[in-house]
């Protein structure tokens, strides 16, 4: 590692991850997940967790390729068949309260050539029996953050033209440091900031209520109704304990909940998707009354068409994302092939689950009552990108009126 100062900054990530993202204090339980090419971040934030006062810090190592054994070498009929002492962990967290870390460092094709059919029977079995998780998660039940760290297979996919695998891990470690402005001379208070210039904007559009947004781009023609007393958020989230966590760093993102049944036109992807181990490329979807009813893809359509087959809500929107082009990850000029950076670079929407928060009260109705109110429920969420500057949205108020919200990929 020749990165300078790389030790000094990892530690100030480890503390921003602790104290800003899942604002760890006394008596918490942490559940963290993370690569074991990524044991010295690890050790530092379990260091850190027990630090502020947590009570107990739980991590669970991943791996790519042990991870592809086992879809090469396990019979489907045992992947789908999630022991019941996966189930009674998960719901053991849920009960302590447990805050959620998940550092994103995997190989964007760690899976490729694997069969799919395989993949997606086995994410649609976990999705199915950690529902309760999702549940908690998506209404901020507990808190929870998503952040990522410089594996060397991911790096060498973003940095392909640098010579070695170490200048390739230097420079999307620099990267990852840059947007989570871990290089400020104070990172934490460099997300309090940032966190109130996203909340003012989140603020501008919960003032609107909008009935729907219509966007328009080159390859899109798209209208997205928004349900009744939807709420839009910025960076910042509130769990039931009353703490305040960051659930993505980075984020330059408001969002909010679509009403699942009124999505019509042709939405066409600016930036490539990394799921389940496979990158999908040059998406186009055409909605009507909310479902998708055609997708195509120049590479990896066949997941594509496995994703959102896999339950009754999975062709239908749960998120919509304002992203400036102007925006830091974005001006970069890289494609970082996470959703976790893509998402912070460019508009865009998520098949799947709607979080609950997302709508006045949401967290305290029923699953039912979510519905009915336009929300759209499913055991996956999946983010893919729209925007470019070239990107135009009008928000449509209930009487017909047109508002601008973005012109030329840029707030109006």
């Amino acid at each position: 590692m020749v990165l300078p100062n790389f030790k000094e900054n990892l530690q100030k990530y480890a503390e921003l991850i602790v104290s800003t993202g899942v604002n760890v204090s006394k008596g918490h339980t942490v559940v963290l997940q993370i690569d074991v090419e990524q044991a010295p971040l690890a050790r530092l934030i379990t260091k850190e967790a027990y630090k502020l006062g947590a009570t107990e810090v739980i991590v669970k190592w991943l791996d790519d390729e042990i991870n592809r054994e086992v879809f090469l070498g396990t019979p489907e009929e045992r992947l789908v068949d999630i022991p019941q002492y996966k189930i009674d962990e998960s719901i053991d967290q849920i009960e302590k309260g447990a805050s959620r870390i998940s550092v994103r460092s995997a190989d964007p094709d760690a899976l490729a050539g694997v069969d799919t059919d395989k993949v997606a029977a086995y994410q649609s079995a976990v999705g199915k029996a950690l529902s309760e998780q999702r549940t908690a998660t998506q209404s901020n039940k507990v808190s929870w953050s998503v952040v990522a760290a410089a594996g060397a297979k991911w790096a060498a996919k973003v940095f392909p033209d640098l010579a070695t695998s170490e200048e390739q891990v230097d420079a999307l470690w620099d990267q990852i440091f840059k947007t989570t402005r871990i290089y400020e001379s104070n990172p934490v208070e460099a997300w309090v900031n940032h966190d109130q210039l996203l909340e003012a904007k989140a603020n501008e559009l919960n003032k609107e209520q909008f009935d729907a947004l219509h966007y328009t781009a080159p390859g899109t023609d798209l209208t997205i109704g928004l349900p009744t007393n939807h709420r839009w958020e910025g960076a910042g989230s509130f769990n039931v304990r009353g703490e305040k966590f960051m659930a993505n760093m980075p984020t330059e993102e408001v969002f909010t909940a679509p009403d699942a049944n009124r999505a019509d036109g042709v939405v066409r992807s600016t930036k490539p998707l990394s799921y389940a181990g496979t990158t999908i490329l040059d998406m186009t979807f055409t909605f009507k009354d909310g479902k998708v009813v055609d997708v195509t893809a120049k590479q990896g359509e066949d997941v594509l068409k496995k994703l959102i087959a896999t339950d009754n809500g999975s062709a239908r929107l749960g998120e919509v994302a304002l992203v400036p082009d102007p925006s830091p990850i974005s001006q970069s000029g890289i494609v970082f092939y996470n959703t976790l950076f893509d998402e912070n670079a460019s508009n865009h929407l998520a098949l799947g689950s709607a979080y609950a928060f997302s709508l006045e009260g949401g967290t305290e109705m029923t699953e039912a009552e979510l519905i009915a109110a336009g929300l759209n429920r499913s055991n996956v969420h999946v983010d893919f990108m729209i925007g470019s500057n070239e990107m135009n949205v009008d928000g449509i108020r209930k009487d017909g009126s047109i508002v601008p919200i973005f012109r030329n990929g840029n707030w109006a």
